[in-house]
């Protein structure tokens, strides 16, 4: 976590991977690095220190899914204050694939599933209250 004066501040990168109107979403088993957050997140972690947005979301889908790619795209950036009271400053990146690539989920990865982007969950089940929703809708509303 990094601070600025005296402001505790969260740089995350996400991963918005889509193929053929699907999106790929995700829950984590131990939600502590979430807010405690419950339920379905675009694949996401902290940027570490000295490390680019984008190396950051390319190694988190590494990491968490066993996929490589050197293709992400930045969308947007996102500001606000957490749950926790800290600054969280987010970089949602994301991929436009034709078909749907092998996951090899690993570590935190509880389950994963590709949903249809205009089927998505209810918000009551994807984190923070329908986050992720938010992000989809407005990356896929970008590359229209």
């Amino acid at each position: 976590m990094q601070t600025t004066d005296d402001q505790k501040i969260k740089l995350i990168a996400d991963a918005t991977l889509l193929s053929n109107d699907k999106v790929l979403l995700v829950t984590y088993k131990d939600t502590g690095k979430y807010d405690g957050e419950p339920g379905w997140f675009l694949p996401d972690d902290l940027v570490q220190f000295n490390e680019h947005p984008e190396d950051a979301a390319k190694r988190l889908l590494n990491e968490q899914l066993g996929f490589i790619t050197g293709n992400l795209k930045i969308d947007h950036m996102e500001s606000f204050i957490g749950n926790d009271k800290t600054w969280h400053l987010i970089f949602h990146y994301y991929l436009q694939m034709d078909s749907l690539p092998k996951m090899l989920p690993t570590g935190n990865i509880d389950k994963w599933d590709w949903f249809d982007f205009y089927k998505l969950p209810d918000d009551k089940d994807i984190a923070h209250r329908g986050w992720a929703r938010f992000t989809i809708e407005k990356i896929i509303s970008n590359l229209r």
